[in-house]
Order: structure tokens, then C-alpha cells, then sequence
């Protein structure tokens, strides 16, 4: 296939949605991991594709929805600064903090910039020598070499009023928690091909063994979807549990190397919370010494912020997939689009905004 449209065929997606139903005899819970993959799923009703016995579970791969509430209070707290610019994409700034958002401080006078790349930033704080200039670094495997390529710019560039808030998160560590808790009901995991196309193959083969659980790498089109679900109810029934690449047309088992390279010069690992889910082990990124000067935490002394989350809000549990937004009471009411009380509801990856826009719609694809 070459074009977009023979992704989302609908005969196309018929043929695999039977493929599913002849092997699956038994009930299989399937977790896509990637919040791109859960608006597919919930725009093109794919779970009316499926077998009553394959159950789909959203895992936690939203950068935004995982960004902890104290960063994005600390965000807050630096972009009310006068001599600040404070930079972001886009879908940061609706997400809630402890009191407000970066929205409201923008409307009420900061200087708040959407961007779309990193290096945006790095031009503007040479465009801006007397003011401060911090980039909002977040998102997985996918974002994390941009940033590091801004703030190596940045070095050669030899800026003083530049930095970034750094809330880079890792894919395989949220994984292995998941699967290891006692809680867990995820049978095959569908992984992001996104991030599988900067890291490769390699650092899921480790999971897939010790949990014993198949992984397919799948794309973001409904036949990546079905053809992941079905390459993972295959091996289920078959009782195997592989590494296996549904996106190979872009996804590699090294993965982007140069990529990779980078990542490491500029960065290293650390522990990081994940909103709603609390600290994972090794699964985020922080600037390394060399990089130090640019860390905004470092330069505007924000260690003493404390944060309040709504007690309403069940994103955690709606990230870990032990429950869906709709089980949530507030969902639809208290809690929506307009008066969100968790970033789920309100990121372009969210479940609850894939919930809220898609669920009473009528399905683009329908069994006959």
C-alpha cells in the first residue's frame, strides 16, 4: 500500500476484523499503549470490529496527559514572569494545573508562544537577548532528539537566556510497571510505532520475555490497529509471546541510531513521576552536566512548588487501564472540554478527549 486512503479501506479493514474473529476463542485483553492509537480506535469505532471477547485497554501513552502537575505548575510559575518568554506546543497549554493554566496566564498578559519545533525557541531567544527565554520539553522517544538538538544549538550558539523545563518520559519503563502490577489484566501490548522508530526493537524483546506477553509495534491507521490486534490474538492463541513489527515501513529493529546518539549526549536517565501514576524507575530524562546552564528548574528556583490534583479525577486509573473514561462520574459533566479536571480530557492524545469526541458518534466502519 502507498497511500493513505488504502489504510482506511473499509473492505480492507472487514477482511482482517473476520481474520480476528476466526482465531479468537478465548477473551484477550489487548492494550494499545499510544494515545494516537486510542482516537483511531475511537473515531473509526474499530472495537465494533472486534470479537466480545477482545477487550481493548488504553495504556498511559499520552506525554501530555503523564506530564506531572508540578511541572506544569512550575511552567505557570515561570511564565508569570515578566522578563520571561515562555514557549510550548500547543496542547500544553489547556492542561490543568493545581489553580489554572498556562491559557489563562497567557490571557491575563504573559508572554506565552505556541511553537512547533524546538529550535523555534532557540530563535527566539536570539531574537530577545534581554529576555528569558524556556521551552516546555515534553514527550517520549519521538520528541526528546529535537529538544536535545535545541539545546546543542543553543550551547553553540552560546545563549545565556535560554532553557528548557525538561519532562521527557520513556516508553519501556511505564510498560514494565504496568505488566507488573498486581492489578494488570493487559494480555498483548500494542507499542507506539512512533517511538519504536527512533529506539528500535531492541528494548522490548527484554519485557516480552519476563512477562511473557506478545508485543506488536503497530502504526496509527485503522489497518495498523487491526492487523496489531490481530498479530497479537494470533499469538495468544498460539500461546507464544514475540517481539513483532506491524509498522515496518518504518520502524527498524535499531531504530534511529543518530538519533539515539544525540539523545545521549544531551540527556540522562532518571526516575520520573508520571501524573496519575506516581514514580517509575528510569523512565524519564533530565539534562546531563554539560548541558546543566539550560536546566530552567536550576535557574529560576522552583524546588518548593506544591501541587493539588483534582479528588474528582480518575485519569490515573484511566492511564494505568484499569478503568475507561466513561467510568469516571465526573465524565461529560463536571469534567469536559471546556472545564477539565485532568489533562486526559483536553490533550490532542487524551482518552477522555477521545471518549467525549467520538463515543456517540456514528461509526465509520460498521459490521454488516
Amino acid at each position: 500500500m502507498k497511500f493513505i486512503d488504502e489504510y482506511r479501506d473499509a473492505s480492507t479493514i472487514e477482511i482482517i476484523s473476520q481474520k480476528i474473529f476466526e482465531v479468537t476463542t478465548h477473551n484477550w485483553n489487548i492494550m494499545e499503549i499510544c494515545g494516537g492509537q486510542t482516537h483511531t480506535i475511537m473515531k473509526y469505532n474499530l472495537e465494533s470490529l472486534l470479537p466480545h471477547n477482545v477487550n481493548l485497554i488504553h495504556g498511559p501513552g499520552c506525554p501530555v496527559c503523564v506530564t506531572p502537575l508540578q511541572i506544569i505548575d512550575k511552567a505557570i510559575e515561570i511564565a508569570s514572569r515578566k522578563d520571561v518568554i515562555f514557549t510550548s506546543y500547543g496542547d500544553m497549554l489547556r492542561v490543568p494545573g493545581s489553580k489554572n493554566d498556562l491559557l489563562s496566564i497567557k490571557a491575563n498578559g504573559s508572554d506565552v508562544r505556541i511553537i512547533y519545533s524546538p529550535i523555534d525557541s532557540v530563535k527566539i531567544a536570539e531574537q530577545n537577548p534581554v529576555k528569558q527565554i524556556v521551552f516546555l520539553a515534553i514527550g517520549f522517544e519521538t520528541t526528546a532528539p529535537a529538544t536535545a538538538m535545541a539545546v546543542r544549538l543553543a550551547k553553540q550558539k552560546e545563549l545565556e537566556n535560554y532553557s528548557i523545563l525538561c519532562a521527557h518520559v520513556l516508553v519501556p519503563p511505564a510498560i514494565e510497571l504496568l505488566l507488573s502490577s498486581p492489578q494488570n489484566k493487559v494480555d498483548g501490548v500494542l507499542a507506539a510505532g512512533h517511538v519504536c522508530t527512533v529506539m528500535g526493537m531492541k528494548e522490548y524483546y527484554q519485557i516480552s520475555n519476563r512477562y511473557k506477553v506478545p508485543i506488536v509495534i503497530t502504526g496509527f491507521e485503522p489497518y495498523d490497529i487491526m492487523k496489531g490486534i490481530y498479530y497479537a490474538v494470533l499469538q495468544l492463541e498460539q500461546n507464544k509471546h514475540e517481539v513483532e513489527n506491524q509498522y515496518s515501513r518504518v520502524v527498524t529493529n535499531e531504530g534511529n541510531t543518530h538519533a539515539q546518539k544525540i539523545m545521549r549526549d544531551v540527556f540522562n536517565v532518571v526516575d520520573r513521576n508520571w501524573r496519575g501514576i506516581g514514580l517509575i524507575t528510569n523512565s524519564g530524562l533530565e539534562l546531563s552536566e554539560s548541558f546543566s546552564k539550560f536546566d530552567a528548574e536550576r535557574i529560576f528556583f522552583l524546588e518548593n512548588i506544591s501541587t493539588v490534583e483534582s479528588n474528582m479525577c480518575i485519569s490515573g486509573e484511566v492511564l494505568q487501564g484499569i478503568s475507561k473514561p466513561i467510568d469516571c462520574p465526573a465524565f461529560g459533566n463536571q469534567c469536559n472540554p471546556e472545564h477539565p479536571l485532568g489533562a486526559p480530557m483536553v490533550s490532542s492524545e487524551g482518552a477522555c478527549a477521545a471518549y467525549y469526541q467520538y463515543k456517540v458518534q456514528t461509526a465509520n466502519f460498521n459490521r454488516q
